[in-house]
Order: structure tokens, then sequence, then C-alpha cells
């Protein structure tokens, strides 16, 4: 980021409350060009909400959040969708092929992903030969890859994953976190993720924020964070 350029993204008092349940209170961050920022915090703490406002899958009641200087509530949900896409724990997957999938997304958009496009998207989620394969048949791991590739499809420039391991073993929790590492490296994106696995933060991300009844106790690199013994 050059100095007069602003952050990838950038909340600002971001808050929403539903009744009397205050879910996310005034947070404000930013996050640049190949970020990994990882939001820790014991259950209920607020992570998957501050999510789920980024991209305007629930509204804030106060604050807003800027996409490159832009403020989001002047972009059309369907593009800040595409621009910020979202992984979500458990992937869902549109009955059918691979590929029809992956089309999914620019298909809406009016655009055409070629066989090259989606072999290259495939190839980049190490799963170069499932183009044809009905989803039905994927295993969990296979699965949120075919999550995180159609993602992709749609050029977006930030990340949220939620927990996007969780409901994997050991040995394909490992496989997708290379991934996401590998991909975030080669495209130069900027990605949230929320974990409950404080040693997954440390492997994958450069920042860490601590959120807590909504808000944020703590935020700064994953050393200064995590190195510091309990954060919970």
């Amino acid at each position: 980021m050059t100095e007069n350029q602003p952050p990838l993204l950038r909340t600002e008092n971001l808050s929403r409350s539903v009744k009397d349940r205050v879910l996310v209170a005034d947070i404000s961050i930013t996050l640049n060009q190949g970020d990994i920022l990882a939001v820790v915090g014991p259950s209920g703490a607020g992570k998957s909400s501050f999510l789920r406002l980024i991209n305007r899958l629930d509204e804030p009641d106060s604050g807003t959040v800027y996409l490159e200087g832009r403020d989001y509530q002047n972009i059309p949900p369907s593009e800040l969708r595409r621009r910020i896409g979202m992984v979500m724990q458990s992937p869902f997957l549109f009955p059918g092929t691979v590929a029809y999938n992956l089309c999914f997304g620019p298909r809406q958009r009016g655009e055409t992903l070629s066989e090259s496009d989606i072999k290259h998207l495939l190839a980049s989620v190490g799963l170069s030969d499932f183009a044809q394969e009905d989803v039905s048949y994927l295993s969990g791991g296979e699965a949120q890859r075919v999550s995180l590739a159609r993602t992709l499809a749609n050029s977006p420039s930030v990340l949220l994953l939620d927990e996007p391991t969780s409901a994997l073993d050991s040995a394909a929790e490992r496989e997708v976190e290379k991934l996401i590492l590998d991909i975030i490296r080669e495209r130069r994106l900027g990605c949230l993720i929320v974990t409950h696995d404080l040693a997954q933060a440390k492997r994958l991300a450069n920042r860490v924020m601590v959120m807590a009844q909504g808000g944020l106790k703590k935020i700064g690199t994953a050393k200064e964070v995590l190195g510091a013994g309990s954060v919970l």
C-alpha cells in the first residue's frame, strides 16, 4: 500500500445489536493486501456476526465498511459480495457438477467461465480432475475446496473465512490451510479468518484480533497477541 492509497478494507465503528443483545460493538480495524487477520475469542464473542456485517449479510446499526476507500453502502450488494467473498464452516454446494458450481457466480453477471478458467481454479485448490464430478460424492475436504474455488471464481479482493476447517480431519485441515496461504500470497488478497483454534491462528495469520462480548479486546501481530499467554 502506498502512502496515499487507502487500506484494502476498513471497518469504522461497526456495531449491531439484536433486541437487547450486543453482537458487535464499535469495531474499527484495517486490512491490507496480503494480510491474514485471525479473529479469535470465546463462543458468543461476536466473531461470525462481525464477518456477516462486513459483506452485508447483516446490516449494521451504526458504523460502516470501506472497501478500497469506498463506503460499502454505496456498492450494490451483489457487487460487494463478489468482491468480499465468504466461505462458511459447512460448505453449501448447489446440486450438480463441480464445474456447475464454479460457473454459478460469473453466470449471474452474464459472464462465462472457459474450460481453461475452470481447470486453473480447480488446480489452484488441488482438484485438477474434478470438473465433472457430482458434488454429492465429494468428501468434506473436497467440498470445502470447491467452495473456496467457487468464491475465487468471482475474483474477490477480500476473503472472509468462517471456521473453514473446523469440520475437517487434521490431514484435510492442513491441506486447506496450505491452500489458503498459497492463494492469499498468489493473488495478494486480504483475508479475515474466524477460528477457535489458536494454533491455527498462529500458523496462518500475520495479525490477530481478540473479541469478547461483541467488542474488540486486543489487536496486533500474531506474536504480540498470541505470544502473551492466555488471550481468551
